[in-house]
């Protein structure tokens, strides 16, 4: 029991079920007063919930394959909350998907990584990771990323930031080939590039008892459980933050950056808080490979439901963003090029953050 109460604390245990009774109740009475509030309370509730089971999960099954856990699910959670807005049909959903992923990758090249190093910059002065492992990551997201986002405008079989069919369905296959290639070089045949460095300080659940078995599964449950809440309360959400945004006269791609943001919340935290335990690599692995995962999953399964439904789908960026996002990548190459940072990239990074979001605003 004690182990229970260690690795699944009551709280842990009950948000993510409180948070689908708040769904339950939204759709059962819609007009009750406050919703929108309780429904915000879930998905903060939810978030925090998911972020605990997947820390529990990746004590039982150790670095990299805990960090690919929480990657994994919340991918799987935004794309179906991509295609689930895409059925509405509306005019800016054609452009929904590359406005999502491009978001999502701004936000963790830019915003997650920018605040691991600098809260762990901060704390621990320098820190290290391993740089093969880096390396072989934004090797693959930078390939993955220029497919999808870039060279949509430069191919003329189809006019405009678009591919034709068998063009999408090429760029499909290569974009999951080129995950599944690193999820293998990731868990399998270079394990050891991802495991923590020798100078990370012990991770202080490590001095605790391992998880059983049958926690880990339960965690499992639970955090599927709270992504789904997650997903869910913000497409409960979203009619009053289009509202809002319509009000404000804010520019149609903001709606992706809500989706990604929501969904990489979880990760965001995670991230953050094992910079702050000076586990850069674990920070690292989860940013880096949430990355690759939410363009590598994402981008197949919205390409061939678009050319199975006859969808129009616009992948390539504009001029603008096209500058945001090849200034990223390669700053991000140049901040983790030596395997050790401290905290001047991480203000770099926040304030291209800060640089793409004020621009997506005011462009």
């Amino acid at each position: 029991m004690s182990q229970q109460i260690q690795h699944n604390p009551l709280w842990s245990i009950a948000v993510p079920p409180i948070g689908l009774a708040i769904l339950g109740l939204s759709w059962a009475v819609p007009a009750l007063p406050g919703l929108t509030f309780l429904l915000v309370l879930g998905l903060v509730g939810s978030v925090i919930a998911s972020v605990h089971h997947a820390e529990v999960i990746a004590h039982r099954v150790g670095e990299p394959f805990g960090t690919l856990v929480l990657a994994l699910a919340v991918t799987v959670i935004e794309v179906a909350l991509i295609v689930s807005m895409m059925l509405s049909g509306d005019e800016a959903s054609s452009e929904l998907a590359r406005d999502t992923v491009f978001a999502a990758v701004m936000i963790i090249l830019n915003g997650i990584i920018g605040a691991s190093l600098l809260v762990g910059g901060r704390k621990h002065r320098v820190q290290g990771f391993k740089l093969d492992g880096v390396n072989a990551a934004l090797g693959t997201l930078t390939v993955i990323v220029v497919f999808t986002l870039i060279v949509p405008n430069y191919s003329t079989s189809a006019p405009g930031p678009v591919y034709t069919d068998s063009q999408l369905i090429f760029v499909a296959v290569a974009t999951l080939v080129l995950f599944a290639a690193f999820t293998v070089f990731q868990t399998i045949r270079h394990r050891d590039y991802f495991l923590p460095t020798d100078e990370d300080e012990a991770d202080p659940n490590e001095h605790a008892a391992q998880p059983t078995s049958g926690e880990a599964l339960a965690s499992l449950g639970l955090l599927l459980v709270a992504l789904v809440a997650v997903v869910l309360s913000a497409k409960g959400i979203s009619p009053s933050i289009e509202a809002l945004l319509h009000t404000l006269g804010a520019p149609a791609s903001t709606i992706g950056i809500l989706i990604a943001a929501i969904v990489l919340m979880p990760e965001s935290v995670a991230a953050v808080r094992a910079a702050h335990a000076n586990r850069l690599q674990t920070s690292l692995n989860l940013a880096i490979g949430s990355a690759i995962a939410s363009i590598g999953l994402t981008v197949p399964t919205v390409a061939v439901l678009a050319v199975a439904m006859g969808w129009p789908l616009s992948l390539g960026l504009d001029t603008k963003s096209t500058v945001l996002l090849l200034l990223s990548l390669f700053v991000v190459s140049i901040s983790l090029r030596t395997g050790r940072t401290t905290v001047l990239p991480g203000v770099v990074h926040l304030v291209m953050f800060a640089a793409y979001l004020f621009l997506s605003f005011v462009p």
